[in-house]
């Protein structure tokens, strides 16, 4: 049975509801996650850890995505609570043109900055010419990787959550498969690896726009829009908070890896990139619930149902909650065949990543609940405090983490700096939910 937005939601409701969301961004998550484990076991390690090197670049130019989708579902779904079904259609049209514009202008610019970020991060001879392969690959099907990001949010705005999640399965089986065939069986290599996810983030972004330039049966559809300047700047306003998560989170990896080839060498950076590897997996989770929740939040906040409001906010931090405590146990006891399966092959990689992935894992006690607090504050329509959220906990303190943290307790200092920083973001979660309090009425 259809869940509508309009619903009071119960436990198993709100469950029910946002694990569509919850599986696709695992899904989504699994592209860099499948690539990582072939090249790493079928191409070796020079490759894998040129994987780890540019991936942040690639994730910088996507979040654009993320920007347009966390943001502009956002006032979808608002508009949708103040009965302005029609409006809403605009918006939702306008914000997915937008992507695909943009989308494709930095596809382009990427394309000309690959080779000197590359080397700017610190690659050199073989992974140099490895970061610059992969990333050209990536680099083409940039655009419908970005429109998979817009579409996955406004999947749940639409009241199609499952239908989301069958596109983003799809996508990822597409991954999957085409990795097993290109690696493993046809020895193309690194540029096999990129293929494979080139092709599935066709398949994320190319089929959604099928399904919404139709006739459906959602709430939304791609059709005639006009150019709403404001709605498109409070858009990106509103999913600032995305968008500088993703970029702070690349640019704290580059930091990482600085610190990471000073203290460990390539080994250092390829057990990062198997921790990290792994975080990107169990944050999803995170994320996925933040994305499938925030169109109920924007939508009763729309509609003025404060007692809801209140209701699935108390909800939310418990699931949050029960929810980072299952995943840091997990992280912890699993530690050793999780690293394994990346880096099995090297001993002595492989006692550095089991070290730092059970050091690691203690920050998904907190992380989840930072995650949820930056979204929620999104789907209010209030970026600032979203982009607050997100800049300090992303940049400011793991900066602070990893500068300062391996001075004393050296790699270590580098694998517990996440946990520092999710620690001091909490604090300032909490100290904005008690500011706003009487403002929403939560």
């Amino acid at each position: 049975m259809r869940i509508q937005l309009s619903e009071h939601f119960t436990y198993s409701k709100l469950l029910r509801f946002t694990l569509p969301s919850i599986i696709m961004m695992i899904f989504t998550s699994i592209y860099g996650v499948v690539d990582g484990i072939f090249v790493s076991n079928f191409v070796g390690k020079i490759p894998f850890a040129a994987i780890n090197l540019i991936m942040p670049l690639l994730m910088v130019l996507g979040a654009l995505g993320f920007m347009i989708g966390t943001g502009g579902t956002a006032i979808t779904a608002k508009t949708l609570g103040e009965g302005k079904p029609e409006q809403a259609n605009q918006y939702f049209s306008l914000l997915v043109y937008a992507a695909a514009i943009g989308g494709i202008v930095i596809s382009l610019l990427g394309e000309l900055a690959l080779r000197p970020v590359s080397a700017a991060l610190g690659a050199t001879g073989e992974m140099l010419e490895d970061c610059v392969l992969y990333g050209r690959i990536l680099l083409a099907s940039q655009p419908f990787f970005i429109l998979q990001y817009v579409f996955q949010s406004f999947f749940v705005a639409a009241e199609k959550p499952k239908l989301g999640l069958y596109i983003t399965v799809g996508a990822g089986m597409t991954n999957i498969v085409l990795d097993m065939l290109l690696v493993a069986v046809f020895p193309m290599g690194l540029a096999g690896a990129a293929v494979a996810t080139s092709v599935s983030q066709l398949v994320g972004g190319l089929a959604p726009v099928f399904y919404f330039a139709r006739k459906n049966s959602s709430l939304l559809r791609l059709g005639k829009t006009r150019c709403y300047g404001r709605v498109l700047l409070r858009a990106c306003t509103n999913g600032s908070s995305e968008l500088m998560s993703n970029i702070s989170s690349s640019v704290v990896t580059i930091l990482y890896n600085f610190q990471l080839m000073r203290l460990a060498g390539d080994d250092g950076i390829a057990a990062y990139g198997a921790v990290m590897y792994v975080a990107f997996i169990f944050a999803a989770i995170s994320i996925g619930y933040a994305v499938g929740s925030a169109p109920l939040i924007g939508y009763h906040y729309g509609a003025g149902n404060s007692g809801e409001l209140q209701s699935l906010l108390r909800k939310s931090l418990v699931l949050t909650g029960v929810a980072g405590a299952a995943m840091a146990a997990l992280a912890a006891a699993a530690a050793s065949p999780l690293a394994g399966i990346f880096v099995g092959y090297d001993r002595e990689l492989f006692d550095i990543t089991v070290h730092g992935m059970r050091l690691f894992s203690v920050s998904f006690l907190f992380s989840g609940f930072n995650i949820f607090a930056s979204s929620f504050f999104t789907a209010l329509n209030n970026g600032f405090v979203s982009a607050a959220i997100s800049f300090l906990r992303t940049l400011v303190f793991q900066c602070a983490g990893v500068l300062i943290l391996p001075a004393f307790l050296e790699l270590d200092g580098i694998w517990l700096s996440v946990t520092a920083a999710e620690i001091a973001a909490l604090v300032v979660s909490m100290l904005f939910f008690a500011a706003n309090r009487r403002t929403y009425q939560y």
